[in-house]
């Protein structure tokens, strides 16, 4: 599509040749300084040339198109390689015109017409025809959102759009409407897809809108999330207009991060969970499936419990006890002081019948993929109270038996010693006797 923007105008271009002095030999005029087109569509560019002599007839040689440039000598567009095959001259005795197919924005430019001449010289029109090449369109105004569908109006438009034309409306690939109105008010549903075209070039329409699609959702770096290192989660949906994102942390109302990206400069434990991004737009919305972000690092410092606490009886059985935060899961190995091979695995360490050789200080080392930590515990065996207690009891019980046999050992035998003159050798056998006497008592 081409909109003429100046019209039924001419503007000259003078030759002038030493050969016919003081005269104007040649003289050129382009019909518009200013055109616009539609992108993929095509474009004519016409000029118009009077040879008033025969001198210049014989010194024109031929003649180009090309685009204005600082650089130098024009390119002639036949042999620029981002115009081959879609550039066409169609020249006769008193004009020349360019033909340029399948338009694209970047054939935006200042067009000028170059005659060469025979003495190896060129002569290049100036300003030359400025195009503007642009697409046509769909811009969309949201008037109403459901969740099952989004009342818009369309306008169909273009920089260069012409007027008093007929629209065509498409959806999904179907016509749909046709008239003079360059807006229309629909119902857009998720799947639907809506573009316009003008009617007189309507194998050019305008790209498609419509609401996103289902989002995907990258992680860079990829593998394992590791601790303190920088990961990005991208999101991207195929939509038009673009849409806009917006990140959620589990089922929280409240976005996270309102950009394509979500970044996490130094990922922390407490960043695992599930994310799930929003991608929206006039005509629609739609949630990607949530994604778990799993961090991983290595044990925390170990917290390391002898139970029961305090000090350990001997005979009896203490568990230590270690456990460790970490991602993965830690595994837990026992040393006690002085010794290089472990003393037990896991994380419960049980010792049955403890004795005295058992005292010690026990360190519990917990280890991932990620790194380890250690901590330790100090045993100390005792022996058991009660045995003490039961000592004292019965040396109590004893001294208590004992007195009264020796005061009955004492009181017999002073009797006997009054009576037949014993001496200390007799009352030390008599001790002997009571004591002998006592502990028969007490084995029974």
């Amino acid at each position: 599509m081409v909109c003429d923007c100046q019209c039924s105008l001419t503007f000259p271009f003078l030759l002038s040749v030493p050969e016919v002095q003081n005269s104007v030999a040649l003289q050129v005029n382009y019909t518009q300084t200013e055109i616009c087109a539609l992108e993929s569509g095509s474009v004519e560019i016409s000029c118009t040339y009077i040879k008033k002599t025969t001198i210049i007839k014989r010194l024109v040689k031929n003649t180009m198109w090309s685009i204005k440039s600082n650089e130098g000598t024009p390119v002639d567009l036949i042999s620029d390689p981002d115009y081959r095959g879609r550039t066409q001259y169609l020249c006769h005795p008193t004009g020349c015109s360019l033909r340029i197919a399948d338009l694209r924005e970047s054939d935006s430019a200042q067009y000028q017409f170059t005659i060469k001449t025979n003495n190896g010289r060129s002569y290049t029109s100036s300003p030359g025809v400025s195009l503007s090449v642009t697409a046509l369109q769909v811009k969309v105004k949201k008037l109403e959102y459901t969740n099952s569908y989004c009342k818009v109006e369309l306008r169909c438009q273009s920089s260069c759009q012409p007027k008093h034309q007929s629209y065509i409306w498409i959806k999904n690939g179907q016509e749909i409407l046709r008239g003079t109105s360059s807006s229309v008010f629909v119902l857009v549903y998720p799947a639907d897809k809506y573009s316009c075209a003008l009617e007189e070039y309507k194998e050019f329409p305008s790209p498609s809108v419509y609401a996103p699609q289902l989002p995907s959702v990258s992680i860079s770096p990829t593998g394992e999330i590791v601790e303190n290192r920088k990961v990005i989660l991208t999101c991207s949906s195929d939509a038009n207009p673009a849409a806009n994102y917006s990140w959620y942390k589990e089922d929280k109302q409240k976005p996270v991060s309102n950009e394509s990206q979500l970044i996490f400069s130094s990922i922390q434990a407490s960043d695992t969970g599930k994310y799930h991004c929003v991608a929206a737009n006039p005509l629609g919305r739609k949630r990607c499936q949530q994604k778990h972000i799993n961090v991983t690092y290595a044990p925390r410092l170990p917290l390391v419990l002898a139970i029961p606490s305090g000090e350990t009886v001997e005979g009896s059985s203490v568990t230590l006890t270690c456990s460790s935060d970490a991602n993965p899961g830690a595994t837990y190995t026992w040393y006690k002081e002085g010794d290089k091979s472990p003393k037990a695995s896991g994380q419960n360490f049980v010792i049955s019948n403890v004795r005295p050789e058992h005292s010690g200080s026990y360190s519990c080392v917990a280890q991932n993929t990620r790194g380890h930590q250690s901590f330790s515990v100090h045993l100390t065996v005792v022996k058991d109270p009660s045995v003490k207690i039961m000592n004292i009891i019965r040396l109590t019980l004893v001294v208590l038996m004992l007195i009264p046999v020796v005061v009955l050992c004492l009181w017999t035998r002073k009797g006997e010693t009054l009576s037949t003159g014993t001496g200390p050798i007799e009352a030390a056998e008599m001790m002997q006797c009571a004591s002998d006497s006592v502990y028969q008592n007490i084995s029974a």
